[in-house]
């Protein structure tokens, strides 16, 4: 099973080097693929200058957000199972053996991770439950963290998203389309390390949230795209 990793990337020189090495060292077959969505610090320098196996950049020529990025790395995927992977040094990706495992036993085709939010900022923290709690309430299902970035997944599903928006309301598009297409989210705990300065704002990023989750409870997906088996996946 080939695992591909999907990395928005905007200005983040400070970690980015740090964190491909940490995606590098995981003993799992995978592509890494970076969107480099026209940062004007020393991102693009970076990506030139590491050496890290599997490694493929994509550049945006302008700024397009988290989610046109997201779009853009999913016509570029050639792995069976594909997990979102943020440019800073909050996720930790060691966990990803045990978000993939429910996938490669056939137990779930979807994976989210499930933070411990204690360590956010007061308004993020209740932000990110105020979120999950409506979304268990309008898409009757019981998540603990809706707003996680390690969103874990087969790739004929990830395809099959037809996603739209184009910042952080991609994480409520993304929950919202794989619920109407049928499929049950997994969870599995994660680490967590929040970082204090957040590209994510409560105010500005948390009405389109709601508005993302409100629009998607009518969106109808394809025919072909409604649950299928998990034991009739192959695994290459």
């Amino acid at each position: 099973m080939k695992l591909s990793v999907l990395m928005p990337v905007f200005n983040e020189e400070a970690g980015l080097d740090a964190i491909l090495r940490r995606v590098s060292a995981v003993a799992i077959p995978k592509e890494i693929i970076v969107v480099d969505d026209c940062s004007h610090d020393g991102t693009a320098g970076i990506l030139e200058e590491i050496d890290v196996p599997g490694l493929r950049v994509i550049r945006h020529p302008v700024n397009m957000g988290k989610g046109a990025a997201i779009r853009t790395a999913l016509k570029a995927v050639t792995g069976d199972v594909v997990i979102i992977q943020d440019a800073d040094l909050e996720y930790d990706p060691q966990d990803y053996a045990p978000l993939v495992e429910p996938i490669r036993e056939g137990r779930a085709q979807v994976v989210f991770g499930v933070r411990n939010l204690e360590g956010q900022k007061f308004l993020l923290r209740w932000g990110n439950r105020l979120l999950t709690w409506l979304t268990n309430i309008l898409y009757g299902v019981r998540l603990h963290d809706m707003e996680t970035c390690y969103k874990v997944m087969t790739a004929e599903i990830a395809q099959r998203l037809d996603l739209e928006c184009n910042r952080f309301d991609l994480e409520p598009e993304i929950t919202a389309k794989i619920i109407r297409q049928g499929h049950t989210i997994h969870e599995v705990p994660i680490s967590y390390a929040p970082r204090e300065q957040k590209k994510l704002s409560p105010w500005k990023d948390g009405l389109p949230a709601l508005r993302a989750l409100l629009r998607y409870r009518r969106w109808t997906p394809p025919a072909s795209a409604y649950s299928t088996d998990p034991a009739s996946l192959q695994m290459r």
